[in-house]
């Protein structure tokens, strides 16, 4: 989904994987070999969709449901705040939010995806009633978000639509207009003038449609294969040298990076106690990559 929801390809992506892994163990001594220790965050976490950098520390949306259910209309969605090994509530459970996913920050107000909504709080003053922005009915699974100046962008991934919204005033945000179709829309990042999409299938089929395409002229929006290997693809972020992409996959379940020159992929051995189930909307800041396991209630840190 970040419903964030769930094979010749399989196979060749398990040999790929088995063959990396192979020439690792041949090629370097075993103390290069030892992996990252990875952390886990689970306090104050309930089914976690989607991570976001906020003021050294990250943010977390959480459903905060009994049942796992992304399209949920119950209210009792939150936003937490972890920094120096604690968490805290940012925004609490106030009826506003039921399936939060992915957020954004611009001049101090955090725009957050929900069911056909985006949610508007203005951090400096979070106890007022936040701003919501409605999409046209049906466009229910609003995913992600990111900007461009003062457009901002939001998919979604029942409808297969990416919205455009003026926020050149956060305390007045434009009404969404739609500005490309594409298959599955989720993970969103804008890099050098380049939108890369994540595509996710929201009825679990994963077809050679859902891959990770790239719009290089936002003005005229085409969007194109960048990767070509079909995935339940969901969470996108960039190293910080720009080199390498990490994606999200839930079949199978799954950190990559791709190699932003040769495109060529390599599944992470992230390798905490209990394995991945659906990693979600990843954050990569500080030389660390955050990624909310949705089904799983927890936040792998991973150490990079």
């Amino acid at each position: 989904m970040k419903t964030k929801f769930f094979t010749p390809i399989l196979l060749i992506t398990f040999s790929a994987t088995a063959l990396c892994c192979q020439s690792k163990k041949q090629n370097q001594p075993a103390e290069e070999a030892q992996q990252p220790e990875t952390t886990i965050i689970s306090d104050s976490i309930r089914f976690c969709e989607s991570t976001y950098p906020y003021q050294g520390g990250i943010l977390v949306a959480n459903f905060g449901t009994e049942q796992l259910n992304p399209l949920n209309t119950e209210g009792r969605g939150y936003i937490a705040y972890h920094k120096d090994n604690r968490t805290e509530i940012l925004i609490p459970a106030d009826g506003n939010l039921s399936g939060p996913k992915g957020m954004f920050i611009r001049d101090e107000h955090l725009f957050i995806c929900d069911v056909n909504k985006i949610v508007v709080y203005n951090l400096q003053a979070p106890e007022k009633a936040p701003q919501v922005v409605l999409l046209p009915e049906g466009n229910l699974f609003v995913n992600d978000l990111v900007a461009e100046g003062n457009t901002l962008y939001a998919s979604v991934t029942n409808t297969g639509k990416i919205f455009s919204i003026d926020i050149s005033n956060p305390d007045a945000v434009g009404i969404p207009a739609e500005w490309v179709s594409i298959a599955g829309p989720n993970g969103l990042i804008i890099e050098n003038g380049t939108m890369y999409v994540a595509s996710y299938s929201a009825d679990g089929k994963t077809t050679d449609n859902n891959v990770i395409y790239q719009i290089t002229d936002l003005s005229n929006p085409v969007p194109e294969k960048f990767i070509t290997t079909p995935g339940q693809y969901d969470g996108i972020a960039l190293s910080a040298d720009k080199k390498t992409m990490y994606i999200t996959n839930w079949t199978p379940a799954q950190v990559c990076a791709v190699d932003m020159n040769t495109r060529k992929i390599t599944p992470l051995d992230i390798n905490p106690e209990k394995p991945l189930s659906g990693p979600a909307d990843i954050t990569v800041a500080s030389g660390t990559m955050y990624i909310p396991d949705l089904p799983n209630s927890r936040v792998i840190v991973y150490p990079m």
